[in-house]
């Protein structure tokens, strides 16, 4: 054996493809519609009456049926977030930015989405903010037609209000 020391592997290219159909049932085919129409729907479930958005139909706590519309509304409260200073390959996003569960108005569940229009710096827990959509001609059944979230400019919501979706 050779003394010599050894080069640091720093990256593996592995190309894979995976073709794969998605059939997203009828809480997200309702939850997509809605967001094709510019609006956040979330489904009530008929036993503990808890909101879910992205709904998939049955509820994860109970396992009832998630049948009801249920109002939420595009802005919410940062439950918890990170902020991403590593490219990705299919990102599109300039580093460094911050990915965020954020507790939407009217929902007992979180949802993860891209927060812009700040500073990564003055990112926190308890920020409220809201959705930032494509224009209304270019809407479609993707959450990519919300573009991102932005901060309100309300006072952070109150820890005591969010603590129990960390």
């Amino acid at each position: 054996m050779s003394d010599a020391p050894k080069e640091i592997v720093k990256r593996i290219e592995t190309p894979i493809h995976l073709t794969f159909q998605f059939t997203p049932g009828v809480g997200a085919s309702r939850f997509l519609r809605g967001i094709a129409e510019g609006r956040i729907l979330g489904l009530r479930c008929t036993q503990c009456a808890k909101v879910y958005v992205s709904p998939r139909g049955s509820c994860p706590k109970c396992g009832a049926p998630t049948l009801d519309e249920a109002k939420v509304t595009d802005r919410g409260t940062i439950t918890s977030f990170s902020i991403v200073r590593v490219p990705s390959e299919g990102i599109d996003i300039e580093l460094p930015f911050v990915c965020a569960s954020i507790l939407l108005d009217g929902a007992d569940n979180t949802f993860y989405h891209v927060i812009r229009e700040v500073p990564v710096e003055d990112v926190r827990m308890g920020m409220r903010v809201e959705a930032v959509w494509v224009p209304r001609e270019e809407l479609r059944a993707s959450l990519e037609s919300i573009r991102h979230f932005k901060p309100t400019g309300e006072p952070d919501a109150p820890f005591d209000s969010y603590k129990e979706h960390l």
